[in-house]
């Protein structure tokens, strides 16, 4: 009599050991990914000059009641505002009024003996010299600061002037580090675009808004922002 044999049980065994096979296929290509991995970063600038300029007028006032102190910044600003605002083309200048504060000030018993505020005024765009004009014909305000900042309209297309650069020499560095390592080249495993513009900080001014000859503009010469594309990320090397 000849023996049974087991053929379901067999075909069960290779099924599974198949299927094992099949679900450790990806972790195998996974840890292959993680070797031979390099982190790297490059970066390309271009000098360019600022074309946006911001000017921040400031009223002060001080009293005994805080009312009073309130109604002569109100009327400083007010007046500023309108002197302004008759020299300001849309999309040209822009008008706004800035910080209030008014606060108390105390003896030395803690008592209150007087009020003192500020409140300001901004001129902000693209036409500096219209700006620079505008701030040198308000009496009633002097200037705070200064800020010089690039647009983002600006910042993004000498971006994208440079984004080129950066991408070559990343792609150049990942090479290099390639063939050094004894690999004839290498694949993208991530990659990071980001970009920046230095240069936009505020220059504080003691000086009145008003020069001393009638009408004069405010001294303002533009200066440079550095903008800067980074590429970073990290190839495999094969």
């Amino acid at each position: 009599m000849r023996t049974p044999v087991a053929i379901a049980p067999a075909l069960a065994l290779s099924a599974a050991l198949a299927a094992g096979v099949a679900n450790a296929q990806p972790a195998v290509t996974l840890v292959q990914d993680l070797q031979n991995v390099v982190s790297l970063d490059a970066s390309a600038s271009v000098e360019v000059p600022k074309d946006q300029l911001s000017i921040t007028l400031r009223a002060t006032r001080e009293g005994p009641e805080a009312k009073a102190v309130q109604d002569g910044l109100k009327q400083a600003i007010d007046a500023a505002l309108a002197e302004a605002r008759k020299h300001a083309p849309p999309g040209q200048m822009d008008v706004r009024t800035g910080n209030f504060s008014l606060y108390p000030r105390y003896n030395q018993q803690g008592r209150i003996t007087g009020w003192q505020g500020t409140a300001e005024l901004v001129l902000e765009g693209r036409d500096m010299p219209l700006i620079a004009q505008t701030a040198g014909r308000l009496n009633t305000v002097s200037v705070a600061n200064i800020t010089q900042s690039l647009s983002r309209e600006a910042r993004e297309r000498h971006a994208s002037e440079v984004a080129g650069q950066a991408i070559a020499r990343y792609r150049a560095k990942a090479q290099e580090y390639a063939e050094k390592f004894g690999f004839a080249g290498y694949v993208l495993r991530e990659v990071n675009v980001s970009t920046s513009d230095s240069g936009s900080l505020p220059q504080p001014m003691m000086m009145r808004a008003k020069a001393a000859a009638e009408d004069a503009a405010v001294p303002v010469e533009a200066g440079k922002a550095t903008v800067t594309v980074t590429v970073s990320g990290s190839v495999i090397l094969r």
